[in-house]
């Protein structure tokens, strides 16, 4: 197989393979045959982007290929990845595609696809796509000129959202009061966040929210929240947040500037609804990267924590299967099936404005008692030579000397390639800040060894 997709779809460099147009237009037309095997009408197809300049020739490319197999296309414009899992189901949509590479620098690009009950396509369905794009003879019984597709622009994508997002909330409740800095990241939610909190009452003060093309995530945003902190400090501002490139994650920082990761989201937000008797199971679900101290503090509280591989799809996964409606990353992808089918930035933002207004209470209050460990992250960039086989067997020869140093610590140590770049991903955790610091610095040394041996 030829393994175009990661963790969260197909990504890459912008016209350097797999994201050349050639590429992304068979994948179009692969997903639109797939579409008609499975359904009797003529399939819609529902597209939306970020910001990239990269996005319109990736639009262009998907259309062309689904149009051309006789689907038709419904062009949403830059819009958040959560809208298109969202619209997919209300437009009665049989499949969505959003073209984001998330929280990648600008040159990158991805295609995420979505079905029609607005869940990440299935690893089956992706693995068709694949073999068909292998297919010599691909693409066959392409349609005469009277049964191609058309194109259509969907001019009130944004506001369907916008009021699907209210929705979540209680009628009538405001934001009145409260003082929010917000910074979209130069991407699909520039407009959307602040809009929606204007609308709820807030207010709103914004950043990084005049996309070029080529400024998103630049220096800013849920991976980059410094300029965030400055803003919400100098303007005395209760709340401030920040999301990725797609909008499909958040990250907070409270009135006092201490950012609020997804970890603690997710904590303030099970603690919320196990207070209401809305907690399914008293269970949540994180992943193999959720802070050990977030999982002892939900043991206290009554509140049992699965762990996941990382990806907000494994997530999803575990909580469909087993029955839960709360569940999310650290990275800040936080996914309450209650409301969506994915990570959703714009709703995870009104509902913690909305907890830290209906309890009276700051943000800097609603974390105080939950002690994370001492985590220390790492990236090492994989040779462009390597293949995944190659990189995950010289880690396996690595197994024994990692397991000799897991026993020096009280807590955890995680190694594995990152789903989305090339790049080996470390984090170490323990109570003891020092000793973090140390043995990261160690496997650190040891791979880069292994990996130029």
């Amino acid at each position: 197989m030829m393994e175009l997709f990661g963790t969260d779809g197909i990504r890459g460099t912008i016209n350097i393979y797999p994201m050349i147009p050639e590429l992304c237009m068979k994948v179009g037309m692969a997903l639109c045959f797939i579409l008609k095997e499975r359904i009797p009408h003529k399939p819609k197809v529902l597209i939306g982007k970020d910001t990239r300049i990269s996005g319109y020739v990736i639009e262009s490319a998907l259309t062309a290929g689904i149009t051309s197999m006789g689907g038709d296309v419904y062009l949403a414009g830059p819009i958040p990845t959560p809208a298109i899992a969202f619209l997919v189901k209300s437009m009665r949509q049989d499949a969505g595609v959003v073209i984001s590479a998330s929280h990648n620098p600008f040159h990158d690009n991805g295609i995420k696809i979505f079905s029609h009950d607005g869940f990440k396509f299935s690893e089956e369905l992706e693995n068709n796509i694949e073999r068909l794009l292998q297919d010599s003879e691909f693409p066959m019984n392409r349609p005469l000129a009277q049964d191609l597709g058309k194109a259509f622009r969907v001019d009130d994508a944004v506001g369907r959202y916008i009021e699907f997002v209210k929705s979540t909330l209680p009628k009538n409740f405001s934001f009145e009061g409260l003082k929010v800095v917000i910074d979209p990241a130069n991407g699909a939610a520039y407009k959307i966040t602040p809009i929606l909190f204007r609308e709820l009452g807030a207010q709103v003060i914004t950043i990084n929210d005049k996309p070029d093309g080529l400024n998103i995530n630049r220096g800013c945003g849920a991976l980059y929240p410094e300029g965030l902190i400055k803003k919400v400090r100098e303007t005395a501002s209760q709340l401030g947040i920040a999301h990725d490139g797609d909008a499909d994650r958040t990250i907070l920082v409270d009135e006092k500037g201490n950012v609020v990761d997804g970890d603690l989201i997710l904590t303030v937000w099970a603690d919320e609804l196990k207070k209401e008797g809305k907690l399914k199971k008293n269970t949540i679900v994180g992943t193999v990267m959720t802070n050990l101290g977030i999982e002892n503090y939900l043991k206290e509280k009554g509140i049992k924590m699965i762990r996941t591989n990382i990806g907000d799809k494994y997530v999803v996964d575990e909580m469909l299967k087993c029955g839960y409606n709360l569940g999310g990353e650290q990275s800040g992808h936080i996914i309450c099936l209650d409301y969506s089918c994915t990570g959703d930035g714009a709703i995870t933002s009104v509902q913690m404005a909305y907890i830290m207004m209906k309890n009276n209470k700051a943000l800097s209050e609603l974390i105080q008692n939950i002690h994370k460990y001492p985590q220390a992250l790492k990236n090492i960039k994989i040779p462009e030579t390597f293949s995944k086989y190659e990189v995950l067997k010289r880690l396996e020869a690595l197994s024994s000397e990692i397991g000799k140093l897991q026993k020096q610590i009280k807590g955890r140590i995680l190694i594995r390639p990152s789903g989305t770049e090339p790049k080996i991903r470390i984090m170490v955790e323990d109570e003891d800040n020092e000793k973090v610091q140390n043995m990261i610095n160690k496997i650190e040394e040891l791979i880069k060894q292994k990996l130029t041996s």
